[in-house]
């Protein structure tokens, strides 16, 4: 049996890693395999071993630099240390917008801040719960704020419920605001609702059907395709097409999530088999290991995909 090992946390540090009453405690004994006991600011591993250590020094650097941290941060962090592909990548990368800062919680995130910085298109494929959405809108917020482009333009095709926005009650707003909901919830995250509504009157913010951007050219913007696995491939191609001078164009979508017709093949996997390999062109490709919600939100997703379509 292994001598065991102790970890001396700064009194800082051991708040914000161990969380209110040590609620992350039984989370740390989960992800080691072995029982810990807190006395003071020490953490003490019956098992012990380097691997220990590490992850007690990462999480607290970690905690040190952005607050208490969460489960999917620690799990994260855990991945950071015990996954070979994951290991000596250090970069400090983040995306600043209304005064809060995100930061990566995998190597595919850090991808996807790095591909919105040089690239003209990104193209995000991957399940739920691994931040497709929640980075492209706070990116997308960062420009704007920062002055760098003139407007956010949010869209996504409608398809989910097999009715025509002609059906739906209210003006185009208030018939987008449903579909729309979870680009406004990561919005939220940054601005007030009360600050979106102004930037949306006086143009900063514009949300439009999918099928009301053609023909139309978008300068000086982020434009941000949301769900673009329900796009058909003639969509995906209109859409790309919109960008403009000074204009980025991102489009995510889940494509174990496809709502088209039969038949119909998914306008983003199509583009990212045409277009990976462009110069300007950034392709994403998240998996279950990247989903950053929780560690059950990954466990669901990668229960679901190893399951075979007759078991439906």
């Amino acid at each position: 049996m292994d001598k065991g090992e102790t970890y001396v946390f700064s009194p800082e540090g051991a708040e914000l890693v161990l969380g209110a009453n040590d609620s992350n405690l039984p989370y740390l004994e989960l992800l080691l395999g072995t029982e810990l006991r807190v006395r003071g600011t020490s953490v003490s591993s019956e098992r012990g071993g380097l691997l220990f250590s590490l992850f007690m020094k990462a999480l607290e650097r970690l905690a040190l630099e952005r607050g208490a941290l969460s489960e999917s941060e620690i799990f994260m962090q855990w991945q950071n240390l015990t996954e070979p592909e994951a290991k000596g990548n250090d970069e400090r990368v983040s995306i600043c917008a209304g005064g809060k800062s995100i930061f990566p919680k995998s190597n595919e995130q850090r991808r996807m801040f790095r591909a919105l910085e040089k690239s003209d298109v990104v193209l995000v494929s991957g399940p739920a719960g691994t931040g497709k959405t929640f980075i492209s809108i706070v990116w997308a917020l960062s420009q704007v704020l920062s002055g760098r482009r003139a407007k956010l333009l949010l869209t996504r095709p409608v398809v989910e419920a097999g009715e025509s926005l002609g059906f739906l009650p209210g003006d185009l707003s208030q018939k987008l605001n449903p579909y729309l909901r979870p680009l406004y919830d990561a919005m939220e995250y940054v601005l007030s609702p009360q600050q979106i509504k102004r930037l949306e009157d006086n143009g900063t913010i514009e949300v439009a059907p999918l099928a009301y951007m053609r023909g139309r050219s978008v300068n000086n913007a982020v434009m941000i395709l949301d769900e673009a696995q329900n796009a058909t491939r003639q969509q995906m191609m209109m859409f790309l097409t919109r960008i403009g001078e000074n204009s980025q164009a991102i489009a995510s979508g889940d494509p174990s999530q496809i709502d088209l017709a039969r038949g119909a093949s998914s306008g983003l996997a199509d583009a990212i088999d045409a277009l990976s390999g462009i110069d300007g062109v950034s392709v994403i490709r998240f998996t279950d290991s990247d989903a950053v919600r929780s560690r059950i939100v990954r466990d669901i997703i990668r229960a679901y995909s190893n399951r075979s379509d007759d078991a439906e």
